[in-house]
């Protein structure tokens, strides 16, 4: 992690950028990475007036560079970088995730249906982001708990088990907060004269989700030792497991391959907490 760019946070000045630097800031000194700080801005007006465009980005010089103080005076030994670009926000910090460690934006603009923020900073970034992406859900500075709650993760049997627990590990080992794993499983059904049953024993559905998360977890208990690992499984859908923590400090959950998959949108609607994104 020491050889990336460090921790992108978007900052454009919202209730919503301000906690999202806070979770960002965080992020950066636990890791000992920089802090690059990026604000876009666009002039929208074609050639248009020298001085208003000037103004414009004085503007957002202004924004960035507010961002910028609040992150050093905040944390005095904090290597923060501000990054001042002119066009697209997402495409920045598309640019920027290709060589960061991890990258955190806001939730301004993810609304109660997940398809209805497509082309939103948030969803581009949960999209198409080429690290890790962290959405602060909330706006205004970000509450701090005496007795923060577990990193909880979302598994699948979808070939993403390694690469999301290899970055819940991380969190947990730097926040020094135990690991909640959570698989959720189905009893697959099938059809017969226009009758659905149950194609197998539940009870054996259910051991055989519980070994596969046992011998998932197996080398990630022996790299992590002094990281308290719970496993657990359900029946439940897997974004209503997840959401009933609702002391969790972070969700992880993979990654939805350019789109919305039906995990990430629930968390991003209802988590009680940020939510991590792991490619």
């Amino acid at each position: 992690m020491n050889e990336t760019r460090g921790v992108v946070i978007g900052y454009d000045g919202s209730d919503h950028s301000v906690q999202a630097l806070d979770w960002a800031m965080d992020e950066a000194e636990l890791r000992k990475l920089p802090l690059i700080v990026c604000h876009a801005w666009q002039w929208p007006y074609g050639d248009g007036d020298p001085a208003a465009r000037d103004s414009l980005r004085h503007a957002a010089e202004h924004v960035l560079w507010h961002g910028a103080d609040c992150a050093r005076a905040s944390s005095p030994g904090l290597d923060v970088r501000p990054d001042l670009y002119e066009g697209s926000a997402t495409g920045r910090l598309e640019e920027l995730s290709a060589d960061a460690g991890l990258l955190v934006v806001g939730s301004r603009g993810l609304g109660p249906v997940a398809r209805s923020v497509t082309g939103s900073v948030a969803a581009h970034a949960v999209a198409h982001a080429q690290c890790p992406v962290i959405v602060v859900r909330g706006r205004g500075p970000l509450p701090r708990r005496p007795h923060p709650g577990p990193i909880v993760v979302g598994l699948a049997d979808d070939g993403k088990a390694d690469a999301v627990l290899a970055f819940a590990c991380a969190e947990a080992s730097v926040r020094g907060l135990p690991l909640l794993v959570v698989h959720a499983w189905h009893q697959p059904p099938v059809a017969w004269g226009g009758i659905t049953f149950p194609a197998l024993d539940p009870l054996a559905v259910r051991n055989a989700a519980d070994n596969w998360l046992a011998q998932v977890l197996k080398p990630w208990r022996e790299k992590q030792p002094k990281v308290v690992i719970e496993a657990r499984t359900t029946q439940s859908r897997a974004g209503e497991a997840l959401a009933a923590v609702t002391d969790a400090t972070l969700v992880v959950v993979g990654s939805p391959h350019g789109r919305f998959g039906s995990v990430t949108a629930a968390m991003l609607r209802h988590a009680p907490c940020p939510v991590a994104i792991v490619r």
